[in-house]
């Protein structure tokens, strides 16, 4: 891709934004950066950025910005519902998100992990799987190292492995994925997406530029993931924990299994994984499959398997206390995420939920909880509604905490006895009280750790 020269305009000062003005900047396009906030609120943010002959539009209406613009790059943030977005493209700008942008300086095969929940885990568990395969591996994406920051280091060699969310595969044109998987579809980011064919399609596009050639895996069990194999262009692989699947990921007997023409390979027992709950074996099937149909042999699977512990702040085990046992889930950030964290629990468990908004059901939540939670502690901007739903299916052992993060927290502390879990998993995004699900997660683990 030549920018040399081009008048390019950055929308979205968080990480991406950065890597891509960063980018563009030293590749000789003349940049201008812009995002709602000022530059005294991204001071540290933009530190990257010093040095550099970038023009400094925060604070303005990009609507403004775009007289003789060539080229616009959108952080995930920014929707291309946007009037300023809608503009641009009736001018003639080519408009594109960070991934797009990273995938066309990258030189490495991209490997790609979509879906509602377990991106993240799934993410991190295949780039295990290529290290343990002697590959120079990438793990980059929605993972939270921006394509952009990497893409010029990478050679044909090596591998990419991306974490891709809707709101960043909705912006790509030419994005290109030799092996990819979806992992499920259920309902989040309604806000945004207003319907959920809308955010299905979105999830969809990282189909759109695959060849006969490449691979994409489905999850067999989530109907609405099943349906999307028709769109495939190249071969169709599945992974499922209940039932045999004619080419992919399974389990029999006990057993991991990987299937490809007729050939099936045994990568070791399920009750190996150091990953806790059934949907973490469909995070490790999806891994296998997506991996294994991209060359990797099932000894490097195996290893990563038997040796992966998973992810921050995903159902992440913080420091057990007076017997109660604190675990930090803050990345579930929808009831269905929250589910999964739920089905984990083996002991009573105190369930902290709340935050901002998304357009969720909450119900779902409480259908799932099987015996396994005693209380829940609803706070943040979201605890009317999830009161709400509580009482709409009959729970009763709900506490609202109208304080801060940290009472909820000493609330949940109170509630819970030794032999008992305190599990933070919102089902709610984290923009009520913090930047992020991290801030989120480690302000819990801190409070926890000093009971």
């Amino acid at each position: 891709m030549e920018v040399k020269g081009k008048r390019a305009l950055v929308v979205g000062m968080a990480k991406s934004g950065i890597a891509s003005a960063k980018l563009l900047a030293e590749e000789g396009a003349q940049v201008t950066i812009n995002d709602r906030k000022l530059e005294k609120q991204l001071e540290e943010s933009l530190e990257p950025l010093k040095g550099l002959p970038i023009v400094n539009a925060l604070g303005r209406d990009p609507m403004e910005l775009l007289e003789g613009c060539d080229l616009m790059v959108l952080s995930p943030g920014v929707s291309l519902a946007a009037p300023f977005v809608q503009a641009a493209r009736e001018r003639g700008v080519e408009v594109i998100g960070e991934i797009e942008l990273g995938y066309r300086y990258a030189k490495a095969p991209i490997i790609s992990i979509t879906g509602t929940n377990g991106k993240t885990t799934t993410t991190a568990l295949t780039g295990e799987i290529f290290k343990a395969a002697g590959k120079r591996t990438y793990v980059l994406g929605n993972i939270g190292v921006p394509i952009t920051q990497e893409a010029r280091a990478t050679r044909s060699e090596d591998v990419i492995v991306a974490e891709v969310a809707g709101f960043q595969l909705e912006s790509t044109k030419k994005f290109h994925t030799v092996s990819c998987a979806i992992l499920n579809l259920t309902e989040d980011h309604l806000d945004r997406f207003k319907t959920m064919g809308r955010y299905g399609e979105a999830k969809r596009m990282v189909l759109n530029n695959q060849t006969e050639k490449d691979f994409a895996t489905f999850n067999a069990d989530d109907p609405l993931v099943a349906a999307m194999a028709p769109y495939a262009r190249g071969h169709v692989l599945w992974f499922s924990r209940k039932h045999e699947v004619p080419q992919g990921a399974f389990v029999r007997d006990g057993e991991i299994i990987f299937r490809l023409d007729g050939k099936e390979q045994t990568v070791c027992r399920t009750d190996e994984l150091k990953i806790p709950g059934p949907h973490n074996l469909e995070n490790a099937l999806a891994a296998v499959s997506v991996s294994m149909a991209a060359g990797v042999g099932a000894e490097a699977a195996s290893k990563a398997l038997r040796t992966f512990e998973g992810v921050e702040h995903r159902i992440e085990f913080v420091c057990e206390t007076d017997g109660i046992r604190y675990i930090n889930d803050s990345k579930g950030t929808n009831p269905d995420s929250t589910v999964k964290a739920v089905e984990a629990m083996t002991r009573p468990t105190v369930l902290m939920m709340g935050g901002s908004n998304k357009n969720s059901d909450y119900s779902p939540v409480f259908e799932a909880f099987g015996g396994r939670i005693k209380a829940v502690v609803a706070y943040g901007f979201t605890a009317d509604q999830i009161l709400r739903d509580a009482k709409k299916n009959g729970y009763e052992n709900i506490y609202h905490c109208a304080g801060s993060f940290e009472d909820a927290v000493r609330m949940a502390k109170s509630l819970a006895q030794a032999g008992d879990n305190v599990l933070l998993s919102p089902a709610c995004a984290s923009y009520d009280m913090f930047h992020h699900f991290e801030e989120r997660g480690d302000r819990f683990k801190e409070i926890v750790r000093g009971f």
